[in-house]
């Protein structure tokens, strides 16, 4: 195998609020490139990479794909993530891995909620990335308009190096501000692509957007700065090298336009992909550390440095099993050869290495540093899992997934399939982390949880398509918390005789809540002198853990707490790992009682968007959902509602909307923070689970 130009290598994703127009831009990314000869979309469920059932029937992406194709001299993996918050999961996992990022936005909508999400998330991983101001070709479109609100949501200048040549039906191509020329697309399918000069009406326009443009870079870039104000000229190959820099320190976002649906503005996209996104090499090394001494270590992108890889996703073929997506940040892995797994502290066997293509799949000899593939063969790898070699190990820092919002009782049509869905759910649970499965045993019941409704619809749908297992649910719950509103001291002790060797435990803790919202529970060791040996120290954080599973009220997780392991006593013979266990356990439940515990419900960031005309109906039933209005603004005709609203009260809110409004009004939601239950509510669901 040819050894890869990593200066040559963009591993990419794109992102979006859900409909913005990432899976269409993506087909026409894969047309320009020759990946593929036609172009399919997604309304006509036709789209390359939307290849589930699920996709096609509802015009959504729901998992993440990923390709490869090539454009001018440089190789793009891009994987293509979903938009809707439910699979937020798969933008993590993606973001986590990627060198760079396109992030699409609605030409109409401007910068929607989840636009913001998926910001966050890229800003969490210090990802570069570039902007594509997508659907130019509406008549409601407002280039200006969604600049100004990236500029005043976004912590950076996000500087358009195009501006839209016409709006609407009379959107024919863009203006660029470094070339100063304009593109015209001349046929259907946007390939006949023409360079004339900028026309008149668009000349103030475009000087200014230039002047703008290079004010902007001078501000983050010393380079062209001390050209700027010596007054010297600036040539636009030194404009884009200043871009690139800038973009790769995550200091500037530059902004292109178009219409993919139309096929006008991604060939030029493409090439800012090439232009001023990052290589591996201009990555600073991955970072980690030795799993037996925790030193810390570092891996650089080449071919020769020891092999560190990450699994960031799993999938299940129906033909060739489990499919590991792995991006290589150093080394080269090849097929028929074992890798060691660190995190497991296992050995794998790669039996085959796929270059995936959404749903198909291209055989490798190998894979090297700066490449996306799937491994097949391995069996103990889920994701988050680092690879690498045996005698030169690494750890890479484990990736976080959000706790699950709701959740409904599961069982099999038929009783026989017990055991069939119990293996279909272990494969579902391999696949996406957001998901959780758990049994209860009061009840008897099987109970799936995840990030909202849609999530859970298509899990099932996929138990009965890809697994043939027909199921009943029941209806939907808001996964409800505990905690604590005050600090206490509280006593656990666990003393039994038996005739023999007896169970002696003895521990004192300190329980109070957490100031920081979101952190779980907390467990401190503050044990001087020896009152308790340190062998059980961790049984006790071990009874902990186990006890805040369940609260007090209701039977719901307990979290946000810090309990401090304070005083304790053991015996020499009796005292044992289990009986430390039940004292901290005992502790725990009895601190609970009487540190003044409360419920805690999901509340949702809402946005509704919907004409003038019913906003009064809209924000009336919105009250009467509990939700608190933020804000109201104005689009046009239309009212954007921004709401926060309980999980509890939303329900097919979907459904309640569209009868408001006549089918005309929109709405996204997100999880946003947990909050106290009013009392009179929690009176209620406290009874019912009693």
């Amino acid at each position: 195998m040819a050894k890869t130009d990593l200066s040559k290598v963009r591993n990419i994703g794109i992102i979006a609020h859900i409909d913005a127009g990432k899976t269409t831009t993506t087909e026409r990314v894969l047309f320009y490139t020759g990946r593929i000869y036609k172009i399919g979309n997604v309304h006509d469920g036709a789209a390359t990479m939307d290849w589930m059932e699920q996709e096609k029937e509802r015009g959504i992406t729901i998992t993440s794909a990923s390709t490869k194709c090539h454009w001018r001299d440089c190789e793009i993996n891009i994987i293509d993530t979903p938009g809707h918050v439910d699979f937020t999961i798969e933008v993590e996992r993606s973001l986590k891995v990627l060198d760079g990022a396109v992030v699409v936005f609605c030409g109409v909508n401007g910068v929607e909620p989840q636009s913001e999400t998926v910001w966050r998330q890229a800003d969490r991983y210090n990802v570069p990335r570039i902007a594509f101001i997508n659907k130019m070709d509406r008549p409601e479109a407002d280039f200006d308009m969604t600049i100004g609100q990236m500029n005043e949501r976004f912590h950076v200048p996000c500087v358009p190096v195009q501006l839209p040549y016409g709006v609407g039906d009379k959107f024919i191509g863009v203006v660029d501000l470094i070339e100063m020329k304009s593109f015209i697309f001349k046929d259907e399918l946007g390939k006949e692509m023409e360079a004339v000069g900028i026309p008149d009406e668009y000349q103030e326009k475009a000087a200014k957007g230039w002047a703008h443009l290079i004010e902007k870079l001078a501000e983050v870039d010393d380079i062209l700065m001390d050209k700027f104000l010596n007054n010297q000229e600036i040539k636009n190959d030194e404009i884009k090298k200043a871009i690139r820099r800038v973009v790769i320190k995550s200091q500037l976002v530059p902004v292109f336009c178009g219409s993919a649906f139309k096929n006008k503005g991604v060939q030029l996209l493409l090439d800012g992909v090439t232009e001023y996104l990052p290589s591996p090499l201009d990555m600073p090394p991955v970072k980690g550390q030795d799993p037996d001494t925790g030193e810390f270590q570092e891996r650089i992108p080449s071919r020769e440095a020891p092999l560190c890889a990450l699994c960031f996703k799993v999938a299940v073929d129906p033909f060739v099993g489990r499919l590991n997506y792995t991006r290589i940040y150093s080394g080269v892995i090849s097929s028929g050869t074992y890798i060691y797994n660190a995190t497991k502290r296992t050995k794998e066997r790669v039996a085959k290495i796929v270059q995936m293509h959404a749903n198909k799949q291209e055989i490798l000899n190998e894979a090297e540093a700066g490449q996306i593939v799937a491994l097949v063969g391995l069996k103990d790898t889920i994701t988050g899992d680092t690879l690498c070699n045996e005698n030169s190990t690494i750890l890479l820092e484990s990736m976080k997934f959000p706790e699950p919002v709701i959740s409904q009782s599961i069982e099999p049509d038929k009783k026989i399939d017990q055991d069939k869905l119990g293996i279909a759910l272990r494969k579902l649970l391999d696949e996406d982390p957001s998901f959780r499965v758990k049994y209860n045993q009061e009840t008897g019941q099987t109970i799936i949880s995840g990030m909202g409704q849609l999530h859970l619809e298509i899990m099932v749908d996929r138990l009965l398509r890809e697994f043939n297992v027909a199921t009943r649910v029941g209806q939907p719950n808001v996964a409800y918390k505990e905690t604590i509103t005050k600090k206490v001291t509280q006593t656990g002790k666990f003393v039994q005789q038996s005739g023999g060797r007896g169970q002696y435990g003895h521990v004192v803790i300190e329980m109070e809540p957490q100031d920081t919202p979101g952190k779980g529970i907390e467990f401190v060791d503050k044990i001087r002198g020896g009152a308790i040996p340190r062998e059980f120290i961790p049984a006790v954080k071990k009874g902990v853990n186990e006890s805040s599973k369940s609260g007090v009220l209701a039977g719901y997780p307990v979290v946000d707490v810090i309990v401090t392991l304070v005083d304790g006593s053991y015996h020499e013979v009796d005292s044992s790992e289990i009986a430390f266990q039940m004292a901290a356990s005992i502790a725990f439940s009895e601190a609970l009682r009487i540190a003044k515990p409360i419920l805690l419900e999901p509340i949702m960031d809402m946005e509704v968007i919907t004409p003038a005309d019913h906003m009064g109906a809209v924000i009336g039933d919105l009250n009467s959902r509990r939700a608190k209005i933020n804000t109201i603004s104005e689009r046009g005709s239309l009212r954007i509602i921004k709401a926060n609203t309980p999980l509890a009260e939303v329900f097919n809110y979907a459904t309640a909307v569209r009868s408001l409004t006549a089918g005309r009004a929109t709405y996204t939601m997100e999880p946003s923070y947990y909050a106290e239950v009013p009392s009179h509510i929690a009176q209620t669901l406290i009874g019912t689970r009693k």
